[in-house]
């Protein structure tokens, strides 16, 4: 009983802990003068990506390779069909011209990228499939020149990104903010160490795979501040940080968080895992395809209602899958 409380509670604290955490560092990064432009494009994407890294890299370590590379497909999927369906249900979303040509197209890239990885082997008739640690080391390049995209973008586009924060909110002591970043990775520490036993005690219990827990239960409640932080950027019209933020996680799921899982311990893959990667696939190009249609370059809420169709379907096809 005790490790299902500190499931729920390593959830809370997931969460809490990213969100302490982006606080404080934004704060921080204030004070150096950074724009809200790289603000809003690293830390807000970095910290609501954490609750997955963590995951991922105790599960590394602890040799629960299915639940890190679940944890990843399930919170993209999760990203792309539940978060956005729900964010535009809330408010039209109109997609920004660099997001349209850049940012989406290089996520699908990125997973076209870790679908090939995964199975490279098989150019060697080998049937062991893994992501492995030189794998990662590619995963990781990738992600530098996404980084370098930010910068060049921050450096070039005028456009003010607004950071999720209270607008007329003081200036915050360093004391203060250097206290929330430790609270915050103690909190994302425990939390994501309960929430790896947790899940793997309930996959035992119920004889499910860890696979099945880390796309379901896990990558939704690890995609919660995803969720969260959409949710209030659309409440609040700030469109950009709503679509951006669920974008910029799933690049920053394949690219940053598989390759230093992999890079810890290389991966074993599963075959029935590619048809996550199909999904993940599939949820991209609908989001691509669903841009001229109806509203111009925006995602209204019809397709909002269409994306959590889609993705009830994909958790029913989950559960019979086993």
């Amino acid at each position: 009983m005790i490790l299902y409380v500190l499931f729920i509670v390593g959830f809370f604290l997931l969460i809490k802990g990213a969100d302490v955490l982006v606080t404080g560092s934004s704060s921080i990064a204030k004070r150096f003068g950074l724009s809200d432009m790289v603000v809003g494009l690293t830390i807000v994407s970095f910290g609501t990506s954490l609750p997955e890294l963590i995951i991922n890299i105790l599960s590394s370590v602890q040799g629960q390779s299915e639940l890190a590379i679940g944890n990843v497909f399930g919170s993209n999927v999760a990203n792309l069909l539940l978060i956005l369906g729900i964010t535009a249900i809330i408010c039209p979303l109109p997609i920004r011209r660099n997001t349209i040509l850049t940012e989406i197209p290089f996520s699908l890239i990125a997973t076209l990228l870790v679908g090939f990885l995964a199975n490279a082997t098989l150019l060697d008739n080998r049937s062991d499939l893994y992501i492995s640690r030189l794998d990662g080391g590619i995963l990781l390049f990738f992600f530098v020149l996404f980084m370098v995209y930010i910068y060049s973008i921050s450096k070039t586009n005028k456009d003010e990104v607004v950071v999720i924060a209270e607008p007329d909110a003081p200036p915050m002591s360093i004391r203060k903010s250097v206290l929330l970043i430790l609270l915050g990775v103690v909190g994302l520490f425990l939390g994501g160490k309960w929430v790896v036993d947790g899940a793997v005690h309930i996959a035992q219990s119920f004889g499910l795979s860890e696979s099945f827990i880390g796309l379901t239960v896990v990558a939704i409640g690890t995609s919660l501040p995803e969720l969260v932080t959409s949710a209030m950027a659309a409440f609040r019209r700030n469109i950009d940080i709503a679509v951006g933020n669920v974008v910029g996680s799933n690049i920053f799921n394949l690219l940053w968080i598989l390759g230093i899982s992999a890079l810890i311990t290389p991966l074993p893959f599963d075959v029935v895992s590619n048809s996550d990667i199909v999904m993940m696939i599939f949820a991209s190009t609908l989001l691509i395809v669903s841009l001229p249609i109806g509203r111009r370059n925006a995602i209204d809420r019809w397709n909002g209602v269409f994306f959590l169709v889609i993705y009830v379907s994909y958790i029913a096809f989950l559960v019979m899958r086993g």
